[in-house]
């Protein structure tokens, strides 16, 4: 089966977490539902990719919510040979002074027009390991400082390893998706290194400009504090490689080991995730040239099944050229769109009373809001005024569906978790608010497509590009978000969806913002303004936000810009 991967250059794709299906629990948000649409839309385009990442047999977390809201974190343990096939080929890699075996197994995504696109799991979960080390590739994200540096010895010098030994030996290009996989660039400058007796006093052994022609970095964090770091004590006892720790600190930092630096400093092509993340990155790291490449949502995935068939009757040819939804405008009929809709809230509506016991009305909008629990995401910022929302729900009735994983570690995530399910007790006898445990790619699919408007609330600038509300564009359903990541690009006000405020990073204006537009704006359109004025905005949501933030689109760019150089 591997065999048929094997002729021609592929691009390595790294990361760290992917989502390949549902229920295989090797992600954890964002980062790997967006690593999971790239292969997708590789296999769709036919660009030869090899992607590679952790088995994570523990799975992130499966998330369980008591009464309360309290989120109990339990094991999402997942059976590899159900969906994959182990490889042969092993290949160990030194940690703390001892060699950890390494296996892989290979899952092949096949993409629903036909597309075949190999993907490797690194294991270390076999018997020539000690149990310490088995356990190195068994919880996404788990651990500590030392378990989360060993993770990344494995996925970079393990990954570069492990193509090698399986045969991927014409690698056109290294693409890390984040930092987490940098230390395969250490491996390449230990691949392409010179003889010592060729070299004159003071050169250095390494062929940086070669490693660096091959390797692609894009960054994801526009916060400092947001990348990974690690002693250099630790990393003496952990990392066991023979770049020498001269060049280690020239690359990576010289008072910590700084992925983001050393991959900075390893990659020809560095890319933002958005116009604004690359503008905020290049600000963080001015010695570098920081493109955009804004993020984009995989069709076929996230269009509901009722919008599929609508865009296959009218718009034949949507999911390879999604840049045809343009013309939805003057081509999908209004009733199409409507009773697609409609479909896609029934199954939504039928999945929240069967989870939470929360009866919705399809008659009324639905707010949609699912992110990662955290601070910055502000997910309580729509009850920042419980009675201004009460007067507001009186007189413009409107429903919510929230979801979202605060990580282990979050505790201020997991108070927020509680805080929303505190203000939905407050609010029942005015304004129905559901919470859906265990936010999976399922959920996401139902909750993205049966809403009515898609709510979005971070913090500026710390949204680096989100994807949650390209994908309700799908599905014609528009934002109502801060100014932030992609929205900036795909907001045309009163066409695509609405902004919450402007520029400004005031929370108390923000929520007076929101408050605003939801009272003056948007639920005033969905009560009194016809179904040809909400129609009108969700044509505008497919034709200008959908049509664009896809990951053909951004596919198509990375190929061109940085894999063909």
């Amino acid at each position: 089966m591997l065999d048929e991967f094997l002729h021609e250059p592929r691009v390595a794709y790294f990361s760290m977490e992917i989502a390949l299906r549902n229920e295989i629990p090797t992600y954890a948000g964002g980062l790997g539902v967006l690593a999971g649409d790239t292969v997708r839309a590789a296999a769709d385009l036919t660009l030869p990719l090899v992607a590679v990442s952790l088995i994570s047999r523990e799975g992130y977390f499966r998330q369980e919510l008591d009464a309360q809201g309290r989120q109990v974190e339990q094991p999402a343990s997942w059976n590899p040979a159900a969906f994959a096939r182990p490889l042969d080929a092993k290949i160990a890699v030194s940690i703390d002074s001892q060699p950890v075996w390494i296996g892989a197994w290979l899952y092949v995504l096949e993409g629903h027009m036909g597309g075949r696109q190999p993907v490797l799991l690194l294991d270390t979960d076999l018997a020539e390991n000690s149990p310490e080390n088995r356990a190195i590739t068994h919880f996404l994200y788990g651990g500590d400082e030392r378990y989360r540096l060993k993770q990344e010895i494995v996925l970079g010098i393990g990954g570069v390893r492990m193509l090698q030994a399986l045969g991927f030996r014409d690698i056109r290009q290294y693409h890390m998706n984040e930092g987490h996989s940098a230390l395969l660039g250490l491996e390449l400058l230990r691949r392409y290194s010179y003889p010592p007796e060729g070299l004159r006093p003071g050169e250095s052994p390494y062929d940086l400009p070669r490693v660096r022609e091959q390797c692609n970095f894009t960054t994801h964090t526009p916060v400092e504090a947001g990348h990974d770091r690690f002693t250099y004590d630790l990393v003496r006892q952990v990392l066991n490689h023979p770049i020498d720790e001269a060049t280690l600190k020239h690359l990576a930092g010289e008072d910590n080991l700084n992925m983001t630096r050393l991959a900075l400093n390893l990659s020809e092509y560095v890319n933002g995730v958005a116009e604004r993340h690359a503008e905020v990155s290049q600000r963080m790291f001015p010695s570098y040239h920081i493109h955009a490449i804004t993020n984009g949502v995989h069709p076929f995935t996230w269009t509901a099944e009722s919008f599929r068939k609508l865009y296959d009757r009218y718009l034949p040819g949507w999911c390879h050229e999604p840049e045809r939804l343009v013309r939805a405008d003057c081509s999908l009929p209004d009733d199409g769109i409507w009773n697609a809709h409609s479909d896609a809230k029934r199954a939504l509506i039928e999945h929240v009373q069967q989870r939470t016991g929360v009866a919705l009305d399809a008659q009324q909008p639905v707010i949609g809001f699912a992110r990662r629990m955290t601070a910055y995401k502000r997910p309580d910022l729509l009850f920042t005024d419980i009675e201004r929302l009460k007067a507001i729900a009186r007189r413009y009735p409107f429903q919510i569906v929230l979801a979202g994983k605060a990580h282990p570690h979050d505790e201020g995530g997991k108070r927020l978790i509680e805080q929303l399910h505190r203000h939905a007790r407050t609010l029942a006898d005015t304004l129905p608010i559901a919470y859906l445990p265990e936010y999976d790619l399922d959920t996401a699919r139902l909750l993205t497509a049966g809403a009515d408007i898609w709510l979005n609330t971070p913090l500026r600038p710390l949204e680096a590009s989100g994807t949650s509300g390209m994908k309700a564009a799908f599905n014609g359903v528009p934002s109502l978000s801060i100014l932030d990541g992609w929205w900036i690009e795909g907001c045309i006000e009163g066409v695509t969806g609405w902004a919450i405020g402007d520029h400004a990073d005031t929370s108390d204006g923000d929520a007076r913002a929101l408050y605003d537009k939801l009272e003056r704006t948007v639920l005033p359109l969905f009560h009194d303004g016809g179904d040809a004025g909400w129609i009108a905005l969700m044509r505008g949501a497919i034709s200008k936000n959908a049509s664009y933030f896809n990951s053909h689109r951004m596919m198509r760019r990375y190929a061109t810009e940085a894999y063909i150089r």
